[in-house]
């Protein structure tokens, strides 16, 4: 018994000195970000929007890509309408996008219906016509100079990036306001550092920019979560997502927590899928890379798509089993329930300073709110890692679908300027 308690400390030990880097991203991350110099060059981009009965906020999104300021002749919308029972395709065509409609209910992921989008581009008028492809959701806004900010990321020979994630609807509730958190944790303390370190961020679900020579032979994912299935391929390939701190777009959170936990049961399974899919690929690229950027990064992501609380939670809770049966104890029940309660929640817990610093620090992009507010998001956001490390449990023993996340939230880029 006192060998197996070794090896458990042995093991969280271990794990712990594997991710103590991050602290170091974290770090960078809160100080400086990656800057891109402005440029005269305009490339000639298509905007990509994959959209299932979005009638109530695709005709915000259209009409903040047509308020950029940037040439519009070098600019084109494609919209799949995916199995649309509404007027998502009657209105973007009437906004002037190009919009495909698609009728598979078999195949029913974001992934497939961007495979058929592209497969029309590439027949109506050739992947390589453009030079670079944004990927946004229906319910996302785009500010008035994001597409001129990215372009200057992209002239500097990028070929993936992602951008800042802001939230239109922070206030509606503290589910909505712990998933904006959740973007701008990612943004301030994953995606700044990791750029100016020179490894690779991720690109998530949308608000990117990627060259259609990642494309050139057709949208090939189509999994669960397409995103971080992309990400994990052009990453063991030698590509590196950077970041651009200057490019903000907006998207609509969920407000329901039976949507909410829904949705990330879908994340979890397509966590794990992609932790299958690319473990060999990974590791091939992170010994065999050609650059130490390209080991670094392949690595780095391995990491990220390991199921880290999946692995080491069991490993925490059985050591804390352990050390109360080898103290023998009278108060061994209660001491056994602190152990548990400790290793559940006291990670979690960390997510109340982490709102409160997120809420100062962004402070001059998200819209105005109350002390009260504040201080109640912030203690909601505990929840979201715990949701997390739920859904993961659900997806390993679970068969997952994909289904649509309704979108009302029909404000659009001018009413979010004003606030």
């Amino acid at each position: 018994m006192e060998l197996l308690s070794r090896i458990c400390e042995i093991i969280i030990t271990v794990f712990g000195a594997i991710y103590a880097y991050r602290s170091i991203i974290m770090v960078v991350g809160f100080f400086v970000t990656k800057k891109f110099p402005q440029t005269e060059e305009k490339h000639k981009y298509a905007v990509v929007i994959a959209a299932r009965n979005e009638e109530a906020v695709i005709g915000k999104l259209i009409d903040s890509i047509k308020k950029q300021d940037y040439p519009k002749e070098l600019l084109d919308i494609f919209v799949v309408a995916d199995n649309c029972t509404d007027k998502t395709a009657e209105i973007a065509r009437s906004l002037g996008a190009h919009c495909y409609e698609r009728f598979d209910n078999e195949h029913r992921t974001k992934g497939y219906a961007l495979q058929f989008l592209f497969k029309n581009i590439e027949k109506d008028y050739g992947i390589e016509s453009f030079e670079g492809y944004f990927l946004f959701d229906a319910d996302n806004l785009l500010s008035t100079d994001y597409v001129s900010r990215m372009n200057d990321a992209f002239h500097t020979g990028e070929k993936a990036i992602t951008s800042y994630r802001n939230t239109k609807n922070i206030d509606d509730c503290a589910i909505s306001a712990s998933y904006a958190l959740h973007w701008l944790r990612t943004s301030r303390f994953e995606s700044r550092g990791r750029s100016v370190l020179g490894i690779s961020t991720r690109l998530q679900g949308t608000g990117f920019l990627f060259s259609s020579s990642l494309v050139k032979d057709g949208w090939n994912y189509t999994t669960l979560t397409e995103d971080r299935e992309f990400t994990s391929d052009i990453i063991a390939e030698g590509i590196t997502v950077t970041y651009q701190h200057q490019a903000v777009f907006y998207d609509e959170q969920p407000t329901d927590m039976r949507i909410a936990f829904r949705q990330r049961i879908r994340w979890s399974k397509g966590h794990l899928m992609a932790f299958r899919m690319f473990f060999v690929k990974l590791w091939k690229c992170t010994f065999g890379g050609k650059t130490l950027r390209n080991k670094a990064s392949a690595l780095d992501f391995q990491l990220t798509n390991l199921p880290y609380g999946m692995l080491i939670i069991p490993v925490k809770l059985l050591s804390a089993v352990l050390l109360v049966l080898l103290a023998s104890s009278a108060a061994s029940v209660a001491s056994l329930a602190l152990s548990v309660v400790k290793i559940l929640l006291f990670e979690h817990l960390l997510s109340l300073p982490m709102g409160l610093l997120l809420f100062f620090t962004e402070r001059k992009r998200l819209k105005s709110l109350g002390l009260h507010k504040i201080l109640w998001y912030s203690l909601f956001f505990t929840t979201f890692g715990i949701i997390g490390d739920i859904t993961m449990w659900i997806a390993l023993f679970s068969k997952v679908t994909w289904k649509p996340i309704p979108h009302k939230a029909s404000v659009g880029i001018d009413e979010i300027n004003k606030n």
